[in-house]
């Protein structure tokens, strides 16, 4: 291991859960990259990677995957099992996923769904999409002051993806409430009432999509529950396999948009200038998208483990290591990007990880850059005026998914 490898001097989880950090994490990560690009905290066994190169190639690399059976000392031992029996039952239901497995296995899931995100496909998304903007947008006042977070960025994504599983719109705040839960276990570090938490919003949220799936009719369902039905009848999936790969992609659909919808248009709010830039040439909108991602990540930390012993600039990961990429860092590596603390909507060749990559890059991001670039659009089509109207509000309740709980604006319509 190097000399830079090592770091027990560090409290990384009191860091990682520190309010402060949560709200700006930046200064934090600025000061802990500058130690070195890959560094191990004794205390957690975790290796925590902060460089853009180095992890570019743990995301890339075949020796790195996501399934956590793989983790040594992990919540797959006896010992864990005896220890913490909520957190073992947890994890086990959460785990036959396509997130959660690798090799064969994690492509059999994957190209059930792979079809559905494709370009066609989600060219047939658009008209979905533009529907529930404008619905939302009609609710809205023509001026005065709304929080932008539930008003607009939280619920489009819920409507959009309620469309696209075949659910009733009824049930929005049902899946608002399970995936608030379930979100937590990308935290790494639950409570035991967080675990027992996210296990009873499990059990529901599965008990409603195994009646979905029966009340569903293979000739006229649409969209994703179409492509579950056919993988359940054809034997490509079972059903714990269908219903857990069903709920995590609402679970990661519905908080990757609604996080990169808020975090973006803060930082539009912080550069009032980029905001005008982007009103007055829209062909930037692709590139704007881009740079929020990568300024402002909806994702604080990105899991793999070790499949084998792997040298990642000048450190030996040992084979079994849980690896923690911290995105913030990352994305802001002044080694990768230039003037890495500025937002440029223009940035060329953005090479942002927030999606990861490799393998297990995320299913659904091209949906979240859609759903995105038609919110932002929409929303200055009908607003000449949209300024910050109070001090945003980050949500504190988790360590892993970074968004807003509030951003109060104030609007005026274009005339």
């Amino acid at each position: 291991m190097s000399a830079a490898g090592q770091s027990g001097d560090i409290d990384w989880w009191g860091i990682l859960s520190d309010p402060a950090f949560l709200e700006n994490p930046y200064p934090e990560l600025h000061r802990l990259s500058a130690r070195g690009p890959v560094q191990f905290d004794p205390a957690s066994g975790i290796w925590f990677v902060l460089g853009h190169k180095a992890f570019s190639k743990v995301l890339k690399s075949p020796s790195f995957g996501r399934d956590t059976r793989n983790w040594a000392g992990g919540w797959t031992t006896e010992d864990y099992k005896k220890a913490d029996p909520i957190g073992y039952e947890l994890f086990s239901a959460f785990q036959p996923q396509m997130i959660n497995c690798d090799g064969a296995e994690h492509k059999r899931m994957r190209g059930v769904y792979e079809p559905a995100f494709r370009a066609q496909a989600m060219a047939d998304v658009v008209p979905i999409i533009e529907a529930e903007a404008a619905a939302l947008l009609d609710a809205m006042p023509e001026d005065g002051e709304v929080d932008f977070i539930t008003a607009f960025a939280a619920p489009l994504p819920l409507r959009v993806l309620c469309q696209l599983f075949d659910l009733s719109a009824g049930t929005d705040a049902r899946v608002a409430r399970w995936s608030a839960s379930l979100i937590r276990i990308g935290d790494i570090l639950m409570t035991p009432a967080q675990k027992q938490e996210a296990l009873q919003a499990l059990s529901e949220f599965k008990f409603f999509l195994k009646e979905c799936l029966a009340e569903a009719d293979s000739a006229s369902a649409r969209n994703f529950m179409a492509l579950a039905l056919k993988a359940r009848d054809d034997g490509t999936l079972d059903e714990e396999e269908s219903l857990t790969n069903l709920l995590s992609m609402l679970i990661a659909g519905h908080e990757t948009t609604v996080t990169l919808i808020g975090n973006g248009m803060l930082l539009l709010l912080r550069n009032p200038e980029a905001m005008a830039r982007l009103r007055a040439e829209p062909a930037l909108m692709r590139t704007a998208i881009e740079e929020f991602l990568r300024m402002e990540p909806g994702g604080n930390m990105i899991l793999r483990v070790a499949l084998e012993d792997v040298e990642v600039e000048g450190t030996v990961i040992p084979k079994g290591a849980p690896v923690l990429g911290l995105i913030g860092a990352v994305n802001r590596d002044p080694a990768r990007f230039e003037t890495p603390d500025d937002l440029d909507i223009a940035r060329p060749a953005n090479a942002q990880l927030t999606f990861g990559g490799g393998a297990h890059s995320c299913i659904g991001a091209p949906l979240a850059r859609l759903e995105a670039q038609i919110a932002f659009s929409a929303f200055f089509a009908k607003y000449e005026t949209i300024e910050l109207a109070g001090a945003p509000e980050w949500r504190l309740d988790r360590l892993n998914a970074r968004g807003l709980a509030k951003l109060p604006v104030r609007l005026g319509a274009s005339q």
